[in-house]
């Protein structure tokens, strides 16, 4: 982590953050980009980032927390996020990109776009916009980073501190990024911390783990690629990378209803005798018994023997 962390101002439209500001409550965003190419490094995992109005609306108006830049397909991308991308529907997501393209995609046309994923966002009423800082020229595109040790970067992170701070006061669920940042010292700078995950990103972050392969047969064909919860969220699992696999479709079903597992210590498959008695068939799933699954490079993705042994003891039979 560096030692002076920065934020990253970027440039959205009113009717953006309006979509976003107007719902009782957000806990994730695509902030996407239309090229095939386009890169983000900006910031650390955690990082925060901000919304400004376009000119001459030159005010932030929210922000959120920084978890992944990725390139995937526009499917994917409203799958995994739907009004969340800051359109209606998938068409008007698809027209705005064309604009900014200047090529027009055609309904069966899948393109490649840059996602920048944002956890627990925020958004500021109108009277606690926050004048955008003067060195921000308004022919900026894209955006713009600020260090927290210059003195507009200072500036700009006390203000937002200020806000935050009431936002978590007003919030009954302020995630541990938005707590870490309100309770900073009041002229610190920025605390990082991983942002709480909403379903897309973790379906997304759990995908590019596993390199879009599923973890038990090696399958790569994205379509059917899911990201499944080792405990399951409904009995207190988290969208959390280490209670994700990411599992062919039919896999996932399985895995869900307790007909396959992963052993928590040798992280091999397990299939239950019940797909035979109670299907008379099975013989492609029972070929995966025993088989270890692929295990991740990023440590922090590694399956949770915790959640591993919740799952074998409690959902398999």
């Amino acid at each position: 982590m560096a030692e002076h962390p920065s934020l990253f101002v970027a440039v959205t439209d009113y009717d953006w953050y309006q979509l976003h500001a107007s719902k009782d409550s957000v806990d994730e965003v695509n902030f996407w980009r239309p090229s095939s190419s386009a890169n983000f490094k900006a910031l650390d995992q955690g990082g925060l980032f901000l919304f400004k109005l376009h000119s001459p609306l030159n005010f932030i108006v929210g922000g959120g927390f920084f978890a992944k830049f990725l390139q995937i397909p526009l499917s994917l991308a409203w799958e995994s996020f739907g009004d969340a991308n800051g359109t209606r529907t998938i068409e008007e997501m698809r027209s705005h990109i064309s604009k900014y393209r200047q090529v027009k995609i055609s309904p069966g046309d899948d393109p490649s776009i840059g996602c920048i994923i944002l956890a627990e966002p925020f958004f500021f009423p109108k009277p606690d916009w926050i004048p955008a800082p003067p060195d921000f020229a308004t022919n900026i595109v894209a955006g713009k980073r600020y260090r927290t040790d210059t003195e507009s970067g200072h500036h700009l992170w006390h203000e937002v501190v200020q806000r935050l701070q009431i936002h978590r006061q007003r919030s009954a669920s302020a995630g541990p990024a938005l707590v870490a940042a309100a309770e900073a010292r009041r002229y610190g700078g920025p605390a990082m911390v991983m942002p709480r995950l909403g379903q897309g990103a973790f379906r997304l972050l759990v995908t590019d783990a596993y390199s879009r392969r599923c973890a038990m047969t090696n399958e790569r064909t994205l379509p059917v690629l899911e990201a499944a919860h080792i405990r399951p969220y409904a009995t207190g699992g988290k969208h959390e990378l280490s209670n994700g696999l990411l599992l062919r479709s039919d896999l996932h079903r399985l895995f869900d209803h307790g007909y396959i597992t992963v052993d928590p210590e040798e992280q091999c498959i397990v299939v239950s005798k019940r797909i035979r008695e109670e299907f008379e068939n099975g013989r492609d799933y029972y070929q995966l018994h025993g088989r270890r699954i692929a295990s991740p490079s990023d440590q922090l993705a590694h399956p949770s023997q915790e959640s591993l042994r919740f799952h074998a003891e409690t959902v398999f039979r």
